[in-house]
């Protein structure tokens, strides 16, 4: 009988930095708005400024996401070309160095040099990246794939505080816009902990604080600076 276990780490890469776009998206542009909103602004102010945090808020976490993860990249690729050329050069004192790990792990030598030989053949870099330096091909960093998830899920989660504020009266948009956000923020952080095999719960009630406090000091900031009667 065939047992296949659903385990949940490959989704860590795309599941961070999509949750982290879309958190964002809605915290920074229901902020935004909010803080406007609170300076008396008019409906045409609050949109210009909802529009202008969505376009620079993407590019923004795009760039950053892409930068990140192709520095992790990098050192990625320059510790496998190290290994590599290590494994070309001792190749003994790698094979040595694998065996060694296994008895770490509980194997008896013997086995543990005949795993090492064999893993060794079959694949010497994957087995020395995986179990010496600590890279697992699941959770390979990919910055255009980071970036894109990125920049698509803060355009997403920006865009629902936005179309809000564009619906709602001018008198109503601040209340709209912080109760659906915070719903929205809700929904995200349990959908994202449950992705992820973590607590709904916790995951809904972490993210729903955050944005009620960025939404409260954002307001507070509004109306301790606002100048528009």
């Amino acid at each position: 009988m065939s047992i296949h276990e659903a385990h949940k780490s490959h989704r860590v890469g795309w599941l961070r930095a999509a949750v982290l776009g879309a958190n964002d998206g809605i915290v920074s542009t229901s902020s935004l708005i909010v803080g406007i909103a609170a300076s008396g602004a008019g409906k045409e102010s609050i949109l210009l400024a909802g529009v202008a945090g969505l376009v620079a808020g993407a590019a923004s976490m795009a760039a950053g996401e892409y930068v990140s993860v192709s520095s992790q990249a990098d050192t990625e690729k320059a510790d496998l070309a190290i290994e590599a050329r290590s494994l070309r050069q001792n190749t003994e004192y790698e094979t040595e160095e694998l065996a060694t790990i296994y008895v770490d792990r509980g194997l008896e030598y013997p086995l543990a040099r005949e795993v090492a030989e064999r893993l060794m053949e079959h694949d010497a870099l994957g087995a020395h990246a995986r179990d010496e330096i600590g890279i697992p091909e699941a959770t390979t960093a990919r910055p255009v794939q980071a970036a894109l998830s990125s920049a698509a899920m803060f355009t997403a989660g920006a865009a629902l505080p936005l179309l809000l504020a564009w619906l709602a009266p001018v008198k109503s948009v601040i209340a709209l816009v912080v109760f659906a956000s915070l719903v929205f923020l809700a929904v995200l952080g349990a959908v994202a902990a449950r992705a992820g095999g973590a607590s709904m719960k916790v995951g809904a009630a972490r993210v729903t604080f955050w944005g009620a406090l960025a939404m409260a000091l954002t307001a507070a900031v509004g109306q301790w600076f606002g100048v528009v009667a």
